[in-house]
């Protein structure tokens, strides 16, 4: 397994995330979105896995003007928006090579073991 966790520090769902895979001795790589936002490669491969963009906003977020902007732009311009604005991401994003999970699934979490 090549696990990521992307989070951010002060986010419980991450915190549990980071807790799952230390206590079953999984090691992963912890990126914080504040430090080092998505590339756009890695958003787009999750976005796939995941099922599209909507499945990756949050929607109780701090930055509910960029959200409600989201919903008024043009389709194509959207994935931008949200490359610009990542604290409109749910967290914690999951990555297992091809597969993601967004928020905390460890359901899905414990198939990949």
């Amino acid at each position: 397994m090549n696990i990521q966790i992307f989070g951010r520090a002060k986010c419980y769902d991450t915190k549990k995330a980071e807790r799952y895979f230390k206590e079953r001795g999984i090691k992963f790589q912890m990126i914080r979105l504040n430090e080092k936002p998505m590339s756009k490669g890695e958003f787009v491969r999750v976005r796939q896995a995941v099922g599209g963009l909507d499945e990756m906003l949050d929607q109780s977020c701090k930055d509910q003007d960029t959200l409600t902007l989201l919903e008024y732009i043009a389709k194509e311009d959207r994935e931008e928006k949200v490359l610009e604005n990542q604290q409109v991401l749910k967290t914690p994003i999951v990555r297992n090579g091809t597969q993601a999970t967004v928020g905390y699934q460890p359901e899905v979490w414990k198939a990949w073991e």
